[in-house]
């Protein structure tokens, strides 16, 4: 019996970072700045890291880091870079009965190139990690846990979006959901067969707007909303600016700790959404929960790669993560 099997990419990442990496203003970009250097220029990178990532294996070892039984299931390929992604979870104690390995594709690889603020550009090759069968999943006899991590399945990945939460319903595991952007696109009215099996459901406000076809700034009416298909916890994360949760009655409200250096974003989102559901785990409070995966995100941004800051259980006691000003009120 595990506590958490998780679900999703797994990658082989290579960080670049260069003081000649300039960022720009530019509204011509969606997110309205964009990543420069000089064309035909010979750029000096004095700083690269080589690790692993993608949302399975990260969201496995905070698991793992917190003292959970924990398995991922992913994909990677037949190559020295799948057998580095098997290694590492090995390293973290992390079940890998169900990384399969194929033969015809190569592992995903991401080349992530960092700016001087910590901010990133991510050049993906998603590889083998995109084709992840149904033959793929454990069968329904052999998928015992306590809890169901789903990390993004976008993708080609998408089609066993479905039957992974049915095969972890019917075995009574409580699921937990960071949706991709295919999920997002099928919209709340299709979704709602499949809501009804997730018990917490993590997603940014913009992606909450989009699947409810709400306004953005529409924040209590987006909770209702997916409160009224969700019966259990929605997380809506607001980068900067913290997070709010609704339990269907209340919400919580939370801005983030300090961050004493920026140096890489790069699974963030992961980082929160497995230490939000491992403070859970642990004691069944959203207060705490919520101080965890802040934690655990805050931690990861000061540090290089995906994986690189996630908090082990001893370091929970530092006195650095008691204090978060967390505020309750009615929905």
């Amino acid at each position: 019996m595990y506590d958490v099997i998780t679900i999703g990419t797994a990658t082989q990442d290579v960080f670049l970072k260069s003081r000649d990496f300039k960022v720009l203003k530019d509204e011509r970009f969606i997110t309205g700045q964009a990543e420069c250097f000089a064309l035909g220029a010979k750029i000096e990178v004095p700083d690269i890291f080589f690790t692993t990532g993608g949302g399975a294996t990260n969201a496995a070892v905070t698991f793992a880091r917190q003292g959970f039984k924990t398995a991922a299931i992913c994909k990677v390929g037949k190559d020295a870079s799948g057998q580095g992604v098997i290694n590492d979870l090995r390293k973290e104690k992390a079940g890998v009965k169900w990384v399969a390995r194929d033969v015809g594709e190569a592992t995903a690889f991401s080349v992530i190139l960092i700016a001087p603020n910590g901010e990133r550009t991510i050049l993906v090759h998603r590889g083998a990690s995109e084709y992840l069968k149904e033959s793929d999943l454990p069968d329904a006899r052999d998928f015992k846990a306590k809890w169901f991590y789903v990390a993004p399945l976008g993708g080609e990945n998408a089609h066993i979006f479905e039957s992974a939460l049915k095969i972890a319903n019917k075995n009574g595991v409580k699921i937990a959901v960071n949706p991709s952007k295919t999920q997002i696109k099928m919209g709340l009215k299709e979704m709602r067969p499949l809501l009804s099996m997730v018990s917490i459901f993590i997603l940014n406000q913009e992606e909450a707007a989009l699947l409810c076809d709400l306004p953005f700034k529409e924040e209590k009416l987006i909770f209702k909303t997916l409160d009224a298909a969700i019966d259990g916890i929605v997380v809506m994360t607001k980068g900067p600016k913290g997070v709010v949760i609704s339990d269907g009655k209340n919400l919580w409200r939370a801005g983030t700790y300090p961050e004493k250096e920026v140096v890489d974003r790069t699974g963030a989102g992961d980082a929160f959404g497995s230490g939000f559901v491992a403070g859970l785990l642990l004691k069944n409070d959203i207060d705490y929960a919520i101080k965890i995966g802040s934690a655990n995100a805050t931690s990861k941004v000061e540090h290089m790669g995906a994986k690189t800051g996630l908090l082990y259980k001893k370091d929970l006691n530092n006195p650095r993560w008691k204090k978060l000003e967390i505020k309750k009120e009615q929905l």
